[in-house]
């Protein structure tokens, strides 16, 4: 069909309802073996983070359109592609999760507590650095936005939050102990328990199906001069995200054990819905690190296989609950440099 979309209408059925969606198949590079039915569902800006809700039909995601915005939560009906925006406005929020198994409640960490306006960007001076902005607390409301609680107050970074699959535990990343480590609450805040205590960076983690394990990226400094120059950019609330390894481990924080052994920054990990498997996403084929494509390892590190082939960022995957379903973001199909989209493909 030319240049353009290639757009074909088929049936989809998620929901148990018949109805006709767009798909841009075209957009599947050689060797995505894994992908069918691809689908666009955000067309413009920086839209990441992305997560199914119980039961398959929504997805909760941040997004920002413009240099000077922050990114707000958003949650968009997969089927028909409305959006309602969930969080406040104010401040900037990440990392957001439906409360699982009901769908009734959602989390997400935002500063709009501590200051209601965008905060500043990075400084880079000291090259490509996350900013911990000690504003950020978790909060908990219903899924438009309304009953909003604090379930953090630390003096400092709070985020990264993800629900257990049964609905009793969060999972998150703080720095009340002075170092960027995980902790577990319940749903209401209760209950706060320190899990990982080595030093360095401990985040974005993941409960299995089951409930019985626990995938995250980390960044355990080693020399002096490592050691010296994460405790100077922590004095700064910033982080290097340049070395991230994935490791797993019990719910109760036992039996730590390294997955990925690379030079490479590996992040964003989350189970396969029914197999003892982890799909992420790294940069590991590329010596200049700028690239990074999905990859999915067992979680004893064997059986590595690499999932997409963009030239560009493949990131943030997570599977529908059924498993039959994966949503990722790219920066695949931009319209302006910059633009990171979300998309949805049937697993094959």
């Amino acid at each position: 069909m030319g240049q353009g979309y290639l757009l074909i209408i088929v049936s989809l059925i998620l929901t148990g309802c018949t109805i006709k969606q767009e798909y841009s198949d075209h957009l599947i590079q050689k060797g995505e073996t894994h992908f069918k039915d691809l689908r666009q569902l955000t067309f413009s800006g920086e839209n990441a983070e992305a997560y199914f809700s119980a039961d398959g039909k929504k997805l909760i995601f941040q997004s920002h359109d413009g240099d000077s915005l922050c990114d707000q939560i958003y949650i968009m009906d997969i089927l028909s592609g409305s959006t309602e925006l969930v969080s406040t406005g104010a401040g900037v929020t990440t990392c957001s999760f439906f409360e699982y198994p009901k769908d009734d409640f959602m989390i997400y960490a935002s500063t709009h507590l501590s200051d209601p306006e965008c905060p500043s960007k990075p400084d880079l001076s000291h090259g490509y650095v996350w900013k911990l902005y000690p504003g950020f607390d978790i909060f908990r409301a219903a899924l438009d936005g309304s009953g909003l609680q604090q379930l953090t107050d630390t003096q400092g970074y709070d985020a990264e939050a993800t629900f257990s699959f049964d609905g009793k535990k969060i999972i998150y990343t703080s720095l009340a102990s002075g170092d960027l480590d995980l902790w577990t609450m319940n749903s209401d805040g209760s209950g706060k328990q320190q899990l990982t205590k080595r030093v360095g960076y401990d985040g974005g983690a993941f409960y299995n199906h089951n409930g019985s394990k626990i995938v995250w990226r980390a960044y355990y400094p080693e020399t002096d001069q490592e050691i010296n120059e994460y405790e100077f950019l922590l004095a700064d609330n910033s982080i290097r995200p340049m070395a991230l390894q994935l490791w797993t481990m019990n719910i109760n924080g036992t039996n730590k054990k390294q997955v990925t052994n690379n030079h490479a920054a590996n992040f964003g990990p989350s189970f396969f819905p029914k197999k003892d498997r982890i799909i992420f996403s790294s940069n590991m084929h590329d010596e200049k690190g700028r690239d990074f494509d999905l990859y999915a390892i067992d979680a004893n590190g064997e059986n590595i296989e690499r999932i997409t082939y963009f030239d560009g960022f493949d990131g943030f995957p997570m599977f529908s609950p059924d498993g039959k379903y994966l949503v990722f973001a790219s920066n695949r199909n931009q319209k302006k440099r910059g633009d990171t989209n979300i998309f949805v493909c049937e697993w094959k």
